[in-house]
């Protein structure tokens, strides 16, 4: 089997790699329908988060189920499958409360960007589609792996609820999505904040009211002036820097919600501002399984379409043109084919 290794910063290569097996009877290995590349494979991939040895990557993926463990239940040989980055039970306490990626038996789900790729703990990790899908529906149920998971999770860790105002920050494919979600969940006013003009049309089309092209003091500034002086009820960070996080608590009234998905890379925060700030932080890797019956009945029902996030498609025997197309934003977020 040939799949995408990460060897050092900028150099990526799709080489051989062993079969994945079965190794535990909680296992399941799938045959990948469709993977892609996620933003937060950047950080590596630009050396900002080092990478000691050649790795295997990828973490988004959908397929069809090829040959389960001993001990799987509920998952069969046949079905097409969405899962989470993270493998989970979902049956400890913590899964229980929907925090399914903080699982006290969690395993990071590696490797994906490969023509075949075994999930552990299938029964808690896999959801199955009501049958196979049509070809078209396949980039936006990809997105329920990761991207339009974390989006929804923006949303709804930032109390999103019909007749809010909300501000995004980040248009990336995960910014993008949380779009798409606050709009889903009812909100009434959507800022999204975005200086790439196909970027701000995406967004539009997912439902922002409103474009903020200014960033720091005059991006907050102006969603002030967009809020009456007081700040957005809800505010989605999903960028993870230093200056994104500032910006969205900022941009947030007394009292507002601020939830940050972006995965965070030198960010502090102030205490006694965060103090008297006085808003609601929730954020983490989003529990995507959690959300995953009730999105795949929206996409399967055709009344979301997340997949429009993808605007490059290659094979993935080009993978290395995909990465250097997201760093280059040249894309949104690719989509690789095995």
């Amino acid at each position: 089997m040939r799949g995408a290794v990460l060897y050092a910063p900028r150099d990526v290569r799709f080489e051989e790699r062993d079969e994945p097996r079965i190794t535990k009877p909680t296992d399941a290995i799938i045959r990948m329908s469709a993977t892609c590349v996620c933003g937060s494979d950047l950080w590596p991939y630009r050396g900002i988060q080092p990478v000691t040895q050649p790795t295997p990557f990828g973490h988004e993926y959908c397929g069809i189920v090829e040959e389960v463990g001993s001990a799987v239940k509920t998952i069969k040989p046949g079905q097409f499958v969405i899962g989470s980055f993270f493998a989970s039970d979902n049956t400890c306490p913590i899964c229980r409360a929907g925090y399914q990626t903080s699982c006290v038996h969690r395993e990071l789900v590696g490797g994906a960007q490969a023509g075949r790729l075994r999930v552990p703990l299938a029964d808690g990790t896999l959801v199955a589609t009501p049958g196979l899908p049509p070809d078209d529906l396949i980039p936006s149920l990809l997105t329920l792996s990761d991207v339009m998971g974390t989006g929804w999770f923006a949303a709804d860790a930032a109390n999103v609820r019909p007749g809010v105002t909300v501000v995004v920050v980040g248009d990336g494919a995960v910014g993008l999505l949380a779009v798409l979600s606050a709009k889903q969940m009812g909100a009434r006013r959507i800022i999204a904040m975005s200086r790439h003009p196909s970027r701000q049309k995406l967004a539009r089309e997912f439902g922002a009211t409103d474009i903020v092209a200014e960033r720091g003091d005059a991006g907050i500034a102006r969603i002030k002036e967009l809020t009456d002086g007081l700040g957005a009820d809800s505010v989605l960070e999903c960028v993870g820097t230093q200056e994104s996080m500032m910006q969205a608590i900022r941009s947030t009234r007394p009292g507002g919600y601020v939830s940050y998905v972006g995965v965070p890379h030198g960010v502090q925060l102030d205490g006694q501002e965060l103090f008297f700030a006085h808003v609601h932080l929730h954020g983490g890797p989003a529990p995507v399984r959690r959300y995953l019956p009730e999105l795949i009945d929206l996409v399967w029902k055709r009344k979301i379409n997340p997949g429009k996030v993808f605007d490059l498609t290659l094979p993935l025997e080009q993978v290395a043109e995909g990465y250097r197309a997201m760093d280059e934003r040249r894309a949104i977020k690719t989509l690789l084919r095995p």
